[in-house]
């Protein structure tokens, strides 16, 4: 028998006080980065901490008056789409095979993959990418950064398909449907939420990286992530458009969850077998 909310009322006030503590430990540190780019350098390393302080905008301006801040986003933006529309393209049918088969030693193998340090990989790709003249191109950093999206969309996506019932498909193949037309106008619909939440995922980690772009990327290419450490010099940092920059950094994945938090709970596969 379930519980009803009456018989135990501490319990749900528990659970509130829980999740308010845990929402305070997780947005502090963000709440405390947004807050640090309105104040002036030295103020943000200040001890004890300045909690009352004048609000400025130098920060932000430095950003744009010492560095092209617009150029960097764009280039993050081109990358790491590129990178999230590639995984989406190649781990989607990857999942969907690996689910229609039951094989899934190739998803273990680009999970291995994504668990291997980056280093690991760096050294090959630039001589790689030397030899053809790609170096501080974009197609350079979109197909390493796949490497990232790749198997967060193939381990994401899997256990949804997974969850379709094989009589769906069963069904379609009755009906004549080849396997990519099952995919197609069966398998990606009924996915739609995994799809959702492997795109937030791909995002932000393909964003968040700035190892790749580091040393592939040219003054040109350079994205938003490797750019910040322009910010860090040997003798002094500017902490203050150091906060700046990691807040506009942080701005794109927050937006991107929000477009599509309805997608993750509309329950698109709600219905589809009826019992």
């Amino acid at each position: 028998m379930s519980r009803k909310p009456s018989d135990a009322p501490w319990l749900d006030w528990v659970n509130v006080a829980l999740l308010v503590l845990a929402g305070i430990i997780v947005m502090t540190p963000t709440a405390w980065m947004i807050l640090s780019s309105f104040k002036p350098s030295h103020e943000v390393t200040a001890y004890p901490p300045t909690l009352v302080f004048s609000p400025t905008g130098e920060n932000y301006a430095t950003l744009t008056r010492q560095t092209p801040f617009l150029s960097y986003a764009v280039n993050s933006l081109i990358v790491t789409a590129g990178s999230t529309i590639l995984g989406l393209l190649f781990g989607a049918p990857a999942a969907f095979v690996a689910s229609w088969t039951r094989i899934t030693w190739p998803a273990v193998v680009a999970l291995m993959a994504r668990m291997a340090p980056g280093t690991l990989f760096l050294l090959p790709w630039y001589v790689m990418f030397r030899q053809v003249d790609m170096i501080g191109s974009y197609w350079a950093l979109i197909l390493t950064h796949a490497v990232i999206t790749l198997p967060i969309v193939i381990w994401v996506l899997l256990p949804y398909f997974d969850a379709i019932p094989r009589s769906i498909f069963e069904a379609a193949q009755v009906d004549g449907c080849s396997p990519f037309r099952i995919f197609r106008r069966i398998g990606l619909p009924l996915v739609s939420s995994g799809l959702a939440v492997s795109s937030i995922l791909a995002f932000v980690f393909s964003w968040n990286f700035f190892l790749f772009a580091l040393v592939l990327s040219n003054a040109q290419t350079k994205t938003l992530i490797a750019a910040s450490f322009n910010f860090i010099g040997e003798g002094s940092t500017n902490w203050g458009g150091l906060m700046a920059a990691a807040t506009i950094i942080a701005l794109p994945p927050l937006i991107l969850a929000i477009v599509v938090q309805r997608w993750l709970i509309s329950g698109l596969t709600l219905g589809a077998v009826k019992g």
